[in-house]
């Protein structure tokens, strides 16, 4: 049985089948930034954690990082890699939250818009923790969750497959497509998860991913 998490598969899939992509391909800048002043050294090894369409991997790679991007959902890697053909090795179906493989540890890993996809405390748990377990030592993570850090909310996992009607955003066209979940949660909880999972956050704050999150917040761990 899927996981509610998985929806976002359904989702790329109806999306794509009407010819268009989910998200803008503007890169984040908020990736950048902390490459900059954490990490300037361009032979660093990088990893996405849901990396969807692959706007930021693409644009990473564009400038000759090291960078392997994930994501749980077939459909999105495929997209990936007929987009990105060049770089089509760099690009691999993961599991954040139920994965033993033995991929390598990275000097930066980066998670845009996905930890709010999971509702389930032990879920979020796994996650966190294979951030950290996949993290250097002295490496960096970025992650970035909806939320304006007061609010909590979360959605009904049961109806995370369900289909119900989104605005395309860069066309306005209307979509029946998967729901999908959401999490919401404040900067007291997050910063919670994230001692229990033993990092420390350096550096937390709101920014946005333009068009696509006018308002997310972000965080910046070491452990």
């Amino acid at each position: 049985m899927n996981k509610y998490y998985e929806a976002y598969d359904k989702r790329y899939k109806q999306v794509h089948e009407n010819n268009l992509s989910w998200s803008s391909n503007n890169p984040t800048k908020k990736v950048i930034d902390t490459l900059n002043k954490y990490l300037s050294e361009r032979d660093i090894k990088i990893l996405e954690i849901g990396c969807g369409e692959g706007r930021d991997a693409r644009y990473l790679l564009g400038l000759g990082y090291n960078v392997l991007a994930t994501d749980i959902s077939p459909e999105a890697i495929s997209y990936c890699i007929e987009k990105d053909s060049n770089h089509a090795s760099s690009y691999k179906v993961l599991n954040a939250c139920n994965d033993d493989s033995s991929i390598d540890t990275f000097d930066f890993i980066y998670s845009i818009a996905c930890l709010h996809m999971l509702v389930d405390d032990t879920d979020r748990k796994r996650y966190l923790t294979f951030i950290k377990n996949h993290l250097k030592k002295n490496g960096v993570g970025l992650i970035l969750t909806l939320g304006d850090g007061k609010k909590e909310m979360s959605s009904d996992i049961t109806e995370a497959f369900n289909d119900s009607e989104r605005v395309h955003a860069e066309t306005g066209k209307k979509l029946n497509i998967a729901t999908t979940s959401c999490r919401v949660v404040s900067f007291k909880y997050l910063f919670q998860e994230l001692e229990s999972c033993g990092f420390e956050v350096v550096e937390s704050g709101i920014t946005s991913v333009e068009p696509d999150f006018r308002e997310i917040m972000y965080v910046i761990v070491r452990w």
